[in-house]
Formats: C-alpha cells, structure tokens, sequence
C-alpha cells in the first residue's frame, strides 16, 4: 500500500519568490516541521541530478535519506526522489499564481515496506499533519 499526502496553501508572494526559497534545500530546516538538517552533496545551483543529504524526524524515530532533483521547471515545478534511504519517497513542490500570491502545492508519495508497510495508514496521517504544518511555517516566513 503507497502512501501520499497531498497539501496546499496561498502565500502572498510573488511566485519567483515562493520557488527561489522553497526550491532552495538549505532553506529547508527553517520552514519543515521534522527536518534537521540538509547537506548538498553537488554544487548550488540545484538542478537535475543534484543530490542531498537529509536528517529528519518522524514518529520518534531519526531518518536519513538521499535525494535527487528528478525534474526542475523554474518557478513551476521541483521533483526530487530518494536515492538512499529507508523506503522510497517522491516529493514534489508545485506554483502557480493565485490572485497577487503563489497556491504552493507539496506532494509525498512513498512505497513503505516491511513494517512500514503495516503502518502506512498512520504514517500517512502524520505526514498531512507535518506536511501542513510545514505549509503553514513556510507561509508565515514569506509573509513576514
């Protein structure tokens, strides 16, 4: 059984602005909720192919993954899949304009396996209450 959480919010600002800061991975520990840290294993900028380093953690326990830029359109679309880790996981950002802001949409989709498997329905739950939470945080800092 697959997992996916799909979220999205209003922020209002301009759409290059949301993608620029979004889109760059060394922002993520400011704006998700579970992540730690983040290191970049190939050179800024981030393009397809780019590769990173992450620490988070979810449901208690500390997870480490790899992930690759699988697509990139600027200022529309940003695909990274792990590479390494503990189950195979794809997220996706996605902007559009919405009115004189951005609607960001930020999808997971993963394949847990062995007991993760047994414990997707609860992983998925917490991942769309991290995943909003995540949202939310991100809102707030472009709002400011």
């Amino acid at each position: 059984m697959g997992v996916e959480v799909q979220v999205e919010t209003v922020i209002e600002r301009p759409r290059h602005d949301v993608a620029a800061y979004a889109g760059d991975p060394s922002n993520a520990p400011e704006w998700y909720v579970n992540i730690r840290s983040v290191a970049m294993l190939t050179e800024p900028p981030v393009r397809v192919g780019s590769r990173m380093d992450f620490v988070a953690h979810f449901l208690g326990r500390r997870i480490a993954y790899t992930y690759e830029v699988a697509e990139l359109v600027a200022d529309e679309r940003l695909v990274m899949r792990t590479a390494d880790g503990p189950f195979p996981m794809e997220t996706t950002y996605a902007w559009s304009d919405e009115g004189s802001g951005t609607r960001m949409t930020l999808t997971n989709r993963g394949e847990p396996s062995g007991f993760a498997r047994i414990t997707a329905p609860m992983m998925e739950v917490a991942m769309r209450r991290a995943t909003s939470k995540d949202l939310a945080r991100l809102k707030a800092i472009l709002e400011r």
